[in-house]
């Protein structure tokens, strides 16, 4: 066996578990980018995974990689940077343990992320919430889970990661009802919940029974829903309300979808992004404003409102003519 199988187990084991702490996400993102990677040199090398050295995992290896994730895989650019950053932190600590290869390990550490673009954020008006919540078949247990889960994650904006993550312990809805969840970066948070939300996990959770411990939103086996499943059900479920909701059709929409929804809605009720932050459960109010105050148009309308010259009346720019408005377009 190379050098490299004991360093990755070190890696995983010793970094990652005992010296980082690292949470059950992390380490499952970390795990899936070396099985690719190590498949991805397996078949570039003729060599089985186990056989590959530190040295064969060079730059050019490492960038052709980075390269196959994006356009073969059909990777976005974050997805492909996140990858990479698993892949540096590996070699950084291969630095450590193995200085006879400081110079392949010091030209990996050299590749850098590749820039991307930063569109804004796509979110859903109450009525499209209102078509959404309406689509799930409340005739069937699947779709009353599905309304309930659907409800909560429009409602405190969890990601879905933390919604799949929920046990019946963690729903608190008694005198200042609020939802406990363990977020990005081991972050513990208090969600508050209104009383339509409380009202429709009081009717799931009489029907879910079970004991403290147990998944909030099960499969039918009694199982938590993987992100494939809980990703799965929203597009069945949005299929449906594309029928009575067209505005719905223009929109691409994931679950993350629901999250930036709940803090558009807190940001058009006046709330301060410092407290949308901790909402969220972002590490800094300022990503929480690059991100919401940028999409957020009502936002810049009332600035421009404000700064209007005097003697003008208030308001955006319309031609007062649809051929003029046309030649205005050209």
């Amino acid at each position: 066996m190379s050098a490299l199988a004991p360093l990755m187990e070190a890696f995983f084991t010793d970094r990652l578990i005992g010296q980082r702490g690292a949470s059950p996400n992390t380490i499952a993102g970390y795990r899936d980018t070396f099985r690719l990677l190590l498949g991805f040199a397996a078949e570039g090398t003729g060599k089985k995974p186990s056989g590959l050295d530190i040295a064969d995992l060079d730059a050019p290896l490492i960038a052709a990689f980075c390269d196959h994730l994006e356009h073969e895989r059909g990777n976005q650019v974050r997805t492909r940077n996140n990858r990479l950053a698993a892949i540096h932190s590996m070699f950084s600590y291969a630095a450590l343990r193995h200085p006879e290869h400081a110079a392949t390990i010091q030209r990996v550490l050299a590749i850098p992320t590749k820039r991307c673009d930063r569109n804004l954020v796509t979110w859903l008006t109450e009525i499209e919430v209102d078509a959404l919540l309406a689509a799930p078949d409340r005739t069937t247990w699947a779709g009353r889970r599905d309304l309930a889960m659907l409800v909560l994650a429009a409602q405190t904006g969890l990601r879905i990661s933390e919604l799949t993550g929920l046990t019946i312990a963690d729903v608190h809805l008694e005198a200042g009802p609020y939802v406990h969840c363990l977020g990005k970066g081991r972050k513990e948070r208090a969600t508050p919940l209104t009383p339509h939300t409380v009202a429709v996990l009081r009717v799931w959770l009489r029907e879910r029974g079970g004991v403290p411990t147990d998944p909030l939103f099960p499969t039918r086996t009694g199982t938590r829903l993987s992100r494939d499943a809980v990703e799965h059900r929203l597009a069945r479920h949005l299929a449906a309300a594309r029928a009575s909701c067209p505005s719905l059709r223009t929109k691409r929409v994931g679950m993350h979808t629901l999250r930036h929804s709940a803090a558009m809605r807190l940001l058009e009720a006046g709330t301060d992004v410092t407290i949308i932050a901790l909402w969220l459960g972002h590490e800094q109010p300022a990503t929480t404003a690059q991100i919401y105050l940028h999409a957020d148009m009502s936002q810049k309308q009332r600035a421009i409102a404000r700064v209007t010259p005097p003697g003008t009346t208030p308001g955006r720019y319309r031609p007062a003519d649809p051929l003029l408005a046309f030649l205005e377009a050209l």
